[in-house]
C-alpha cells in the first residue's frame, strides 16, 4: 500500500502531460490540489497498521523496499500541507497558464521524490528519489529565467553536485563493507565492524556532509540565501517550506538513527555545525534589507536547532528534532507566503522601502506576527512548544552550553524579526503605499491556513505531543 504514495502522484504526472487538451491544464491545479488533501488525509485519519500492511500484488512491480513509521507520517503529512499552500499561492501569483501547469507538474515530480525519500529503506533508492527532488528544485528555481533565478540555480546545482559525489562515494564505500544498501544489513555491518574503520568514519563523514549541503547548514549554506530569494514566490514557499527540509535534515535523522548510529564523534559534528548555524543563521538575518533573504538566513538558524537536537542522541531529542522540522514547516512557510503577499502588492522586497503596512494589509500583519512569535519560541504558539524540547533535551544529556546558544540565540531571532515588523507592517505609513491593499484571497487563505495550524498545535500540544510527537521516538526501537 505504501507504494501509492509514489504511484499516484508519478501517474498523475503522466497522465496530465499526456492530455494536451486546454480541459487538461485548467484542471491541474484541481487534481494536484485533491492529491495533496488526499495525502494530508491519508497521514491524518488513516492507522499506521494499515500503511504497514503488505500490498504483494503491486510490490511485484514495484521494485523499492519501503517502509512506515511514524517519523515517516510527520514528513508525509508536511509535505502535503506545505504543496498545497505552494499551490494556491503559485495560482495567484503566476499568471501564465502555460507556466503555471508546467509548475504544478514539477511540484508533483518533487513531491514523489520526496515522498519517496521518506519511504524507501535502502541507500541507492533513497538517493535516487533525493535526485529526483533535486532536480525538480533546479527547474523550479529558474522558472523565471532572469539572471538572479538563473545564478542562484547555478549555485545550487554546483554545490548539490558536489553532494551527488560524496553521497555515491559513501554508498559505494558502504555497499563494499556490507554487500548491501538495505538499511537494516548495513546497520548490522557497522555495528560489528572492527577492521577498516577509517574508511567507515569516511563514508559516513561523506554523506553527512552531503547532507549538510542539501540542508543549507554552516558552512555548506553558500547556495541558500540566493536560491531562495531568487526564486518565483511560490518556490520560495516550496524550498523554505518541505524541500530542504525533507532531503536535507529528515534524510540525517533517518540515516543517524537507522544506519549510522550515534557514535560519540559523529554526536560532537552534529552538536558543532548545528550550532554553529543557529549563530550565525541568526546574526546574519539581522543585517538583511531584503525581506525573502532575512527569511532565508533566519532558516538556516532553525534548521540548526534541529541538527542540535539530533545530535543529543536521546529520545527527546529525536522527538525535539521531528517537532521542530514540522514547525518550522509551517510557520516559514506561512512567512514566505507572506513575503509573496507584500512583494505583489507593493512591488518590492527592500524593508527599508517599506512601513506601516498594517493599516492597509491587516490580515497579512496579523499572521506575520503569529508566525514569527513562533519562531522565535514564544508561548504558547507551536515553536515555543519544539524549542523547548530541543533546550530540555540538550539539557538533560550535559550539553548545557548548547543549551545557553539556543536560549540566547532565541533573543536574538525575537529582535529581526521585530526589526523586520517595523520596517514591513508598522511605523509610519510612506505616502507612495497609501493605495496599497491586502493580497488577493488565493494568498491570505494558505496565510490565514497555516497560522491557524499554528496556533492550533500550539494550544492543542499535549493531544499532538502523544499522538504524533512522541511515538516517533520508536525509531530508535
Amino acid at each position: 500500500m505504501l507504494s501509492l504514495f509514489i504511484l499516484i502522484p508519478f501517474a498523475l504526472l503522466i497522465l496530465m502531460n499526456l492530455l494536451f487538451s486546454k480541459a487538461a491544464k485548467e484542471l491541474a491545479a484541481w487534481a494536484a490540489g485533491l492529491l495533496f488533501v488526499a495525502q494530508a488525509a491519508a497521514v491524518i485519519f488513516v492507522p499506521l497498521d494499515f500503511w504497514q500492511a503488505p500490498a504483494a500484488f503491486i510490490q511485484q512491480f514495484f521494485p523499492f523496499t519501503l517502509y512506515i513509521d511514524s517519523l515517516s507520517m510527520v514528513l508525509l503529512l508536511s509535505i502535503a500541507i506545505v504543496s498545497f499552500v505552494t499551490l494556491l499561492v503559485a495560482q495567484s501569483t503566476i499568471d501564465d497558464e502555460s507556466k503555471r501547469f508546467n509548475f504544478i507538474s514539477v511540484v508533483i515530480l518533487a513531491v514523489t521524490g520526496m515522498n519517496g525519500i521518506v519511504l524507501v529503506r535502502d541507500l541507492f533508492s533513497l538517493y535516487i528519489f533525493l535526485e529526483i527532488t533535486a532536480v525538480s528544485s533546479f527547474i523550479l528555481i529558474s522558472l523565471n529565467r532572469d539572471r538572479q533565478a538563473l545564478e542562484g540555480t547555478f549555485k545550487y546545482l554546483i554545490l548539490s553536485a558536489v553532494a551527488t559525489v560524496m553521497m555515491l562515494s559513501s554508498i559505494a564505500l558502504l555497499t563494499l563493507y556490507a554487500g548491501s544498501t538495505q538499511f537494516d544489513t548495513v546497520s548490522q555491518v557497522l555495528k560489528g565492524q572492527q577492521d577498516g574503520m577509517f574508511f567507515i568514519i569516511l563514508a559516513i563523514s561523506a554523506f553527512a556532509g552531503g547532507l549538510f549541503i542539501k540542508g543549507g547548514l554552516v558552512p555548506f549554506h553558500g547556495w541558500l540565501p540566493d536560491a531562495y530569494s531568487s526564486a518565483p514566490p511560490s518556490v520560495s514557499v516550496f524550498l523554505a517550506g518541505i524541500v530542504t527540509k525533507t532531503t536535507g535534515v529528515y534524510t540525517l535523522i533517518r540515516l543517524v538513527v537507522s544506519v549510522f548510529g550515534f557514535s560519540p564523534t559523529l554526536q560532537n559534528i552534529l552538536l558543532f555545525v548545528g550550532a554553529l548555524s543557529v549563530v550565525f543563521g541568526a546574526v546574519a538575518a539581522l543585517g538583511q534589507r531584503d525581506f525573502k533573504r532575512m527569511l532565508s538566513y533566519s532558516s538556516i538558524s532553525q534548521v540548526g536547532y534541529m541538527i542540535l537536537s539530533l545530535g543529543t542522541g536521546t529520545t527527546l531529542g529525536i522527538a525535539g528534532a521531528v517537532f521542530h522540522l514540522f514547525n518550522h514547516a509551517i510557520f516559514k512557510s506561512q512567512l514566505f507566503v507572506n513575503s509573496a503577499a507584500v512583494e505583489a502588492q507593493t512591488g518590492t522586497r527592500d524593508m527599508n522601502e517599506l512601513g506601516g503596512l498594517q493599516s492597509r494589509m491587516p490580515v497579512t500583519s496579523t499572521t506575520s506576527v503569529i508566525a514569527f512569535l513562533s519562531t522565535a519560541g514564544v508561548p504558547p504558539l507551536s515553536g515555543f512548544w519544539s524549542k523547548l524540547i530541543i533546550i530540555i533535551a540538550l539539557w538533560t544529556s550535559g550539553h548545557e552550553i548548547y543549551a545557553g546558544i539556543a536560549v540566547l540565540t532565541g533573543v536574538i531571532t525575537l529582535a529581526y524579526f521585530l526589526s523586520m515588523n517595523h520596517r514591513v507592517f508598522f511605523g509610519i505609513l510612506l505616502e507612495k503605499l497609501e493605495n496599497i491593499k491586502e493580497a488577493k484571497l488565493g494568498i491570505l487563505i494558505p496565510s490565514i491556513l497555516l497560522a491557524l495550524i499554528i496556533i492550533g498545535v500550539g494550544l492543542f500540544f499535549p493531544f499532538i505531543l502523544d499522538t504524533f510527537i512522541l511515538p516517533v521516538q520508536s525509531i530508535l526501537g
